[in-house]
């Protein structure tokens, strides 16, 4: 489901005004930083503008070098995060969405290849076709559509857990003043340029959101960078008899590409915190309360186990690859939380496992220590990554 909306106009101008104030807090908070403070260097970093979308080169040229990587990323929600309403699974399999707001009626119909979005409050009737559709499906997924050349977002969303339509969060309206409002809203500027980049790859051309080669759902050099350069270079090395795979071992002085891998722990947890909230950008604008529960790199940043944010055993991808389907069984982790914690609570800690044991057990830690919170609007019970010792009828911690 998107998670558009973290900042606005007010707040981008506070982060831009308090650079040197985030810099040396950060400094303080063991290097968080945020993210339109990232944007504002020349360095490559997700979200990042490129000056032409000629510098992209498209997954299926990653793939000539990187077979497995890329074989296993394609089918990752993250690569499916943006797509083509026509490549909608969850289209696909539906040909008839709908329900009912008071006197409004919303419905999705799709058949070949195709969805039409319709609303009707009994006089009056707007249709229009979908576009694209943002989310993988499990959660949700919710829509864009295009009229007279600019983009409008569906007041209506599929939720998995209905199976079936409902308000997309945060856009319910209860009394709409015509059809056309009840249908969508638009969608311009910063905010179609934040949602894409964050959703798809190669987005943002000379700070604008630009089509013209955009590639759906993120893909490899949504995170490595712009690979054209790249590209070219492995081609000339491979030429003169260098063997290049998923192992291959390159300098990254000389690569031409960007290695999310050689980022210090706090750097690399603001890094996916680039679209999924980093400590600042939390701090700097919303959401507040239990909302923030998806911002995953903030939670985990005020989490306990966080600590002095040098251990590379508590960063967001120690705990899932990015090239790897999301795992969703929690006793899966039991082994990175017990790379840290020790097992027998007579036992002390030690620089290599600093953590305590655990004195009720040591299996499904997350279960316990990682509680989920139902956010309404998406009908879905979100994990807190605020990894903590949760005591009964506590608050949310905000």
């Amino acid at each position: 489901m998107r998670r558009c909306g973290i900042s606005n106009g007010f707040v981008l101008h506070l982060a831009g005004a308090c650079v040197a104030l985030a810099i040396l807090a950060g400094s303080l908070l063991h290097a968080q930083t945020a993210t339109e403070d990232r944007l504002l260097y020349h360095a490559w970093w997700p979200r990042h503008s490129s000056p032409s979308a000629a510098e992209y080169t498209g997954p299926a040229e990653c793939a000539k070098c990187h077979v497995g990587k890329a074989t296993t990323q394609k089918n990752t929600p993250m690569a499916r995060t943006a797509l083509p309403a026509a490549d909608s699974d969850i289209l696909a399999a539906r040909e008839r969405l709908t329900f009912q707001a008071a006197k409004i009626n919303y419905q999705i119909s799709s058949a070949s290849g195709k969805s039409v979005y319709t609303v009707t409050d009994g006089t009056q009737t707007l249709s229009a076709p979908l576009m694209w559709s943002f989310g993988d499906g499990h959660v949700g997924q919710s829509y864009l559509f295009e009229r007279d050349g600019n983009f409008y977002e569906s007041r209506a969303s599929y939720f998995d857990s209905l199976k079936a339509l409902d308000f997309t969060p945060g856009r319910k309206l209860t009394e709409p003043q015509n059809v056309g409002q009840a249908m969508a809203r638009p969608v311009s500027g910063a905010e179609l340029v934040r949602c894409f980049s964050c959703h798809a790859t190669a987005s943002t051309i000379s700070d604008k959101f630009d089509r013209s080669r955009i590639i759906p759902g993120i893909s490899c050099e949504a995170c490595h960078g712009p690979g054209a350069r790249h590209a070219g270079a492995q081609k000339l090395a491979a030429a003169e008899g260098q063997v290049l795979d998923d192992n291959s071992k390159t300098d990254p002085k000389t690569d031409l590409i960007f290695n999310p891998a050689s980022l210090k722990p706090a750097d690399s947890v603001d890094f996916c915190g680039s679209c999924h909230g980093t400590w600042w950008d939390v701090k700097l604008a919303p959401p507040v309360g239990v909302a923030n529960v998806r911002a995953q790199p903030y939670r985990l940043e005020k989490s306990r186990c966080w600590g002095k944010s040098g251990d590379a055993r508590i960063t967001c991808v120690a705990c899932h690859d990015p090239h790897e389907k999301l795992v969703r069984d929690t006793a899966s982790y039991d082994k990175n939380c017990l790379s840290c914690h020790l097992v027998n609570s007579s036992a002390k800690p030690t620089a290599d496992h600093p953590g305590t044991a655990c004195k009720v057990s040591t299996k499904d830690c997350a279960s316990c220590h990682m509680p989920k919170y139902e956010l309404a609007d998406f009908h879905y019970r979100f994990t807190d990554h605020d990894i903590r010792v949760v005591r009964p009828d506590a608050p949310y911690p905000e």
